[in-house]
């Protein structure tokens, strides 16, 4: 994978549409296949347009600002937790404290609640106006995303999600190597919303990672010398 080519703009409808179209396990939900999805987004961003509810993009979609190949049916967001409140077209299947999930029109949709100090910060402080064909929306920078993510992930190893863990470290990875962004800052973003031996878990994470980079920066290396 690699950064989405300037001028490339993403269409959040379409890739919603793809997504669900070809995951097999859709396949025998006909509604859901046969469903205008790409109109379903529009329609929540008019939404949110409409009510004037403030929101950051981030999730898989904003992964595809930054990178090429991020398959995801979902659209997620952060917003204070008041917005679900003036959005009853929501469809919510599962709420708690810092976290909701539902379906707009079939399209599934997640937030993230600013009642949460990280996600506020990221919403306030790590986020910027980005072009999608859909129009300019606001959305999580590249070290927003791995805040969040970072955040996330000892979480999701205590809970046995392999698979999402494999997901956020691929996605780490694919974002440090690309973008080379400055850990050091991060790690002290992150240190007060975090347990001394979570953040022990997410330092050996990353120092995991970097090994891969330098690996693969060192093939690459070699493979251009031979």
């Amino acid at each position: 994978m690699k950064p989405t080519p300037r001028g490339e703009m993403v269409d959040i409808g379409e890739v919603i549409q793809n997504a669900t179209v070809f995951n097999l396990r859709n396949w025998q939900d006909k509604d859901l296949i046969m469903r205008d999805l790409p109109l379903a987004v529009e329609q929540l961003f008019a939404l949110f347009e409409k009510l004037k509810i403030e929101y950051v993009l981030v999730g898989g979609m904003a992964m595809l600002q930054y990178m090429e190949g991020r398959n995801t049916e979902d659209i997620d967001f952060i917003v204070d937790p008041a917005a679900l409140d003036k959005l009853p077209e929501i469809e919510l299947s599962g709420r708690q404290q810092d976290f909701a999930r539902g379906r707009f029109a079939g399209v599934r949709v997640g937030f993230l609640f600013t009642s949460q100090r990280l996600f506020r910060l990221v919403q306030q402080q790590y986020s910027a106006n980005r072009e999608f064909r859909n129009g300019k929306i606001r959305c999580a920078t590249v070290e927003g995303i791995l805040l969040l993510k970072l955040f996330a992930l000892p979480s999701l190893y205590r809970q046995g999600q392999f698979g999402r863990v494999g997901i956020y470290e691929n996605d780490i990875a694919t974002l440090l190597q690309a973008y080379a962004p400055a850990l050091d800052p991060l790690m002290d973003v992150l240190r007060p919303h975090l347990s001394d031996g979570d953040m022990k878990s997410v330092s050996d994470i990353l120092d995991e990672i970097q090994q891969r980079i330098r690996r693969f920066d060192e093939s690459q290396t070699e493979n251009n010398r031979s």
